[in-house]
Formats: structure tokens, sequence, C-alpha cells
């Protein structure tokens, strides 16, 4: 059985955006794309950094896209679930 981590996906990320370790963004959903039974190299990933909402105590979060390299859509429950808020 997995892990439970109480922080979202989207939170691990931008937090290592912010902490200068966005090298490991990339294995960091690999890995929960793993988790979900999904492979992946079925997906390019993409990350873009938007600016916060407004009340979060935060300056900037980092979108997860997940973009299916045989051009199929992305399932939407899977795409939701990487940019999930805690």
């Amino acid at each position: 059985m997995g892990r439970l981590n109480p922080y979202s996906l989207q939170m691990q990320i931008t937090q290592m955006f912010e902490s200068g370790q966005s090298f490991f963004a990339l294995t960091k959903v690999q890995d929960w794309l793993k988790e979900r039974n999904q492979n992946p190299a079925d997906y390019e990933i993409i990350f873009h950094k938007k600016p916060a909402p407004p009340g979060s105590g935060k300056v900037m979060v980092v979108e997860i896209e997940l973009r299916r390299r045989d051009g199929q859509p992305t399932e939407a429950w899977l795409q939701e679930q990487a940019n999930l808020h805690a």
C-alpha cells in the first residue's frame, strides 16, 4: 500500500520550485503517475508557474499539465488529481 501524504502533488511541486529543487519535480510527477498505474513514458509533463490565489499566503503555484504523447486527451480525473489543492 502506498504512503499517505498529507500534501497534494501540486503543493509538493510548488515547494520544490520555491526551494530551488525543481530539477526533481519531473521525477516526483513520474513516481506519482506510477502510483496511479499510469506509464510515465506515455505523458509529457509540463509545469506552469502562476500567481497564487489571493489569501493563500503563497506568491506562486506551479500547475502541472499532463499531455499524452499519443495525441489522445488526458483523462480528466488524472489531470484534476495532479492539480488538486489539499
